[in-house]
């Protein structure tokens, strides 16, 4: 008999602790945990009811406040229609512990200890990606990594830079978090974007490649005579750069020839490539010319392995022989190059800024030969818009307002250039229309670009060659300038265009920024609007080809602090 009483003993604790885990079980639900506050709103002891009462009487007064993130001096102020934010008072309490539980914790919650959650936000997920996407265009910044350059001879170093990347996912999660609850702006979540080579490398690169590669002459050797090439003659085609993983010396075959060319050597005479002359509305091909020597591309080969190196090592050897043009006449007569395919005009007011990056921007594409199937991209052949490359200060859209940086108006070369391929009927592969509608352009037939992101590309998808020729009238402060782009090749169509009327207006809001590029702007209507380009032939429509465009409202742009803020 007294062997069975601790066994009743644990049988009937057993059965007291089942009946108080259904009890606990029973108590949640009925009121939140003690101590509990969602979105910052304290409901602790109250019912469900009571507690979805209460916030509602708290947050609903805020339902129409924007949500403000920042990232440094940015600001990005949502409105939460637009998003589709709307507040779920019901599930926000029923997270917040307002629901039956078997979860021991929720029922020792309901007795004491703190018990936070957060305020339950449905959301249009698609409009909250593009504003997200907005606001990663503003703040990304892509990596910069070093490099070396001789301009005058000497190596200087460029140092490497960490770009900055938007996180997505987290930032849509942080509007919604922030909705109705942030008392102060939220931060954009950033990652950090490190070079591939960092500080240490490019020290390293500078002993081992940069002053090695312009310490003295290097002694080139043909048809047995001795020439010494200045480090003049090199230097400037001379780049140490991030390939892979690692810094490594590159030589310019074009600008190389350059310098060989200046530097009067004697070695032989150079190749001369067949090229296009155009005059007016009449184009002739100048026949190429074969040279004694070596191209530059053989001579930058040759160059390479003997950069880092001293005394007899620093020499090559090579043959004085006849060399024929990377570019032929019979090259050049089989591209079918004979007439004004396409053409487009722009005019622009009066800035310096816009007669510099416009002007060399053209300069860069200008001459630009396509083969069949070739792409003509925009960043591709005119590069970083960065003060080495001959760019300087001036206006772009970023982030939807205007802010001051290198290469701002090249969206203007852009822009001409694009037309000008799409009425001579070329494939367009790119191109982005600006975020704000400028009255200076045709509506919806405009192109923007950006270094990295942004860029504009049509591909020659006729059977013959396509020549750029592209120049720039630079403006006055009393007379505006002009951009001009032409497309010489074989027509293949006669191109006409169409527009929609305008439709889906929007109407503009008003931003202030306090941070030191902030451009002052007035409001202008966004819209949406259909283009059209119809290829004909021989009088007959072939086809046709219809683009989507649409123009976000421009901001009422105050420069200074938000007063409501």
């Amino acid at each position: 008999m007294t062997q069975r009483r601790p066994v009743r003993w644990a049988v009937g604790i057993g059965a007291v602790l089942a009946l108080a885990y259904v009890a606990g079980w029973a108590a949640t639900g009925t009121k939140m945990p003690a101590h509990a506050e969602i979105g910052g709103v304290a409901v602790g002891g109250l019912t469900p009811a009571a507690a979805e009462a209460a916030l509602r009487k708290a947050l609903e007064p805020r339902l129409d406040d924007n949500v403000v993130l920042i990232q440094g001096k940015q600001r990005f102020v949502l409105d939460p229609e637009k998003l589709g934010l709307a507040p779920d008072f019901a599930e926000s309490v029923r997270a917040g512990g307002g629901a039956r539980s078997w979860d021991p914790r929720d029922m020792v919650a309901m007795l004491g200890g703190k018990h936070e959650s957060g305020l339950v936000v449905h959301a249009d997920d698609r409009r909250v990606t593009r504003a997200v996407v907005e606001i990663a265009e503003a703040v990304n910044v892509k990596a910069v990594e070093p490099a070396i350059t001789f301009p005058k001879g000497k190596p200087i170093a460029h140092k490497p830079v960490a770009g900055r990347v938007v996180r997505k996912a987290a930032t849509a999660q942080a509007i919604t978090n922030a909705y109705l609850v942030a008392t102060r702006p939220t931060r954009v979540p950033v990652s950090l974007i490190e070079p591939k080579v960092d500080a240490t490398g490019l020290n390293q690169a500078m002993e081992q490649i940069g002053r090695p590669a312009v310490q003295a002459p290097i002694s080139v050797r043909v048809a047995g005579k001795t020439y010494e090439l200045p480090v003049s003659a090199y230097a400037p085609a001379l780049v140490v750069r991030v390939e892979g993983d690692e810094m490594k010396p590159h030589l310019d075959p074009k600008a190389l020839g350059k310098g060989l060319a200046a530097s009067d050597l004697g070695i032989g005479q150079r190749a001369v490539d067949a090229r296009f002359d155009i005059v007016g509305d009449k184009i002739r091909l100048v026949p190429s010319k074969a040279g004694i020597g070596m191209r530059p591309a053989e001579m930058a080969r040759r160059l390479m392995p003997v950069l880092t190196e001293s005394g007899e090592n620093r020499s090559v050897a090579i043959d004085a022989t006849v060399v024929q043009p990377d570019f032929t006449t019979a090259d050049a007569e089989k591209l079918g190059i004979k007439e004004k395919m396409g053409e487009f005009s722009t005019y622009f007011p009066y800035a310096e800024y816009r007669n510099v990056n416009q002007g060399r921007a053209a300069e860069l594409i200008d001459g630009t030969l396509l083969q069949p199937g070739d792409t003509f991209s925009l960043n591709t052949i005119v590069g970083q818009r960065t003060k080495a490359n001959g760019f300087v200060d001036g206006f772009v859209i970023k982030g939807g307002v205007f802010r001051e940086e290198l290469g701002g108006g090249v969206s203007q070369v852009a822009t001409t250039a694009y037309n000008a391929g799409f009425f001579a009927g070329l494939e367009d592969v790119e191109h982005h229309p600006h975020q704000l509608y400028i009255d200076r352009y045709p509506v919806g037939r405009e192109a923007t670009v950006y270094f990295g992101s942004l860029d504009m590309r049509f591909r020659n998808d006729t059977k013959h060659g396509v020549l750029v020729k592209a120049w720039v009238k630079p403006s006055t402060p009393t007379t505006q300038g002009e951009m001009h782009v032409e497309l010489w090749g074989t027509k293949v169509w006669d191109i006409t265009a169409g527009v929609s009327d305008r439709r889906k207006f929007t109407k503009p809001k008003k931003r202030y920024d306090d941070s030191d590029k902030c451009v002052p702007s007035e409001p202008v209507k966004g819209f949406e609007v259909d283009v059209f380009r119809y290829f004909n032939r021989n009088g007959d429509r072939v086809k046709t080809e219809k683009n989507h465009v649409r123009y976000a409202p421009t901001p009422k742009v105050i420069c200074g602090e938000d007063p409501d803020d």
